[in-house]
């Protein structure tokens, strides 16, 4: 059941992915991550140990919300336990809602204004997109869906076949801490230095995966596959992160193009290496072309892990 649920769910990710008005764990993690940083602000305590509390009780409400829920429906009836399972592996994917919020700032960056184009794409990433052109918009596009890959949808995926859907929204409560209060800025230093680390920790395999797939879903795609190989290889480690270069440093092999440089987080200058060789600018239609990879290397590891599972059944 467990398989079919999690086929199910992917399924679910891909055709209607997270529909605003809907319910999403994500949604109460952020609100409770919120909560807490305003409490914070209200009675600060040492930034250290503030950080470490608010790891502990996101993720600890997280995944004992979570196991609760399956426990309490497996008591009602099996029915209602295997609803529960598919919509929680359902909510732990980003599929779509990634590949809709990338295909939103293609159409602005393609027949919008400047400012349509930076205010689209200041919903998906966290630096300052004021001052950014057209062809930066672009790259921090690319950027966000190749590095979301990973942590955003086959992480979370390989968290399913593993251990499930309590698994899973632990692994999304930690990338949700990350991406709150994981900055290296003066304000977030202190706070999330636990939360980063331990995301590190949590998306080291997940990464490397990715990465992978990403090499393969460049040949089937029939993209520059050599370069996408050289790169990824070359430029891994070309991230503050130990994991994030992974995936960026294939995507821009594959499309020819250079990521990473400096960017602003938070009102603070952050000085990032380059990922790939610029051997032409970015296009629009490269933000289309990097969801494509997002999707087959989704549905390689799928696949992939699919059959593991039945050869371990069957073992």
């Amino acid at each position: 059941m467990s398989l079919f649920s999690i086929v199910l769910a992917v399924c679910l990710d891909w055709l209607i992915g997270d529909p605003y008005s809907w319910p999403h764990p994500v949604k109460w993690m952020g609100n409770f991550i919120s909560w807490c940083l305003r409490m914070f602000q209200k009675k600060p305590i040492q930034p250290y140990v503030f950080g470490g509390m608010l790891w502990l009780s996101t993720v600890g409400l997280s995944v004992a919300v979570a196991y609760l829920l399956l426990l309490g429906a497996s008591l009602l009836h099996p029915i209602f336990y295997w609803v529960i399972y598919t919509y929680l592996a359902y909510a732990s994917l980003a599929t779509r809602s990634l590949a809709v919020e990338a295909i939103k700032v293609y159409h602005a960056v393609k027949t919008g204004t400047l400012e349509d184009a930076r205010y689209q794409v200041s919903m998906i990433v966290g630096r300052d997109t004021s001052h950014l052109s057209r062809e930066e918009i672009t790259k921090a596009t690319i950027e966000t869906v190749a590095e979301n890959t990973s942590d955003g949808v086959i992480g979370p995926l390989l968290c399913l076949f593993i251990g499930g859907p309590v698994l899973a929204i632990g692994y999304k409560a930690i990338n949700t801490l990350d991406s709150m209060v994981g900055y290296k800025t003066e304000k977030y230093r202190a706070i999330g230095y636990l939360s980063a680390k331990i995301d590190d920790l949590a998306n080291l395999i997940p990464a490397r995966v990715t990465w992978l797939a990403l090499m393969i879903a460049s040949h089937i795609l029939q993209l520059n596959a050599k370069e996408a190989c050289r790169i990824g290889y070359r430029d891994r480690y070309q991230h503050a992160s130990p994991n994030s270069a992974f995936s960026e440093a294939v995507v821009a092999g594959s499309l020819g193009i250079q990521l990473g440089g400096t960017h602003i987080y938070h009102g603070e200058i952050i000085e990032k290496p380059t990922i790939g060789d610029e051997t032409r600018e970015a296009t629009a239609d490269d933000i289309l072309t990097t969801v494509s990879l997002l999707y087959m290397s989704t549905t390689f590891v799928l696949l992939l892990a699919i059959l593991l599972s039945i050869s371990l059944t069957i073992l």
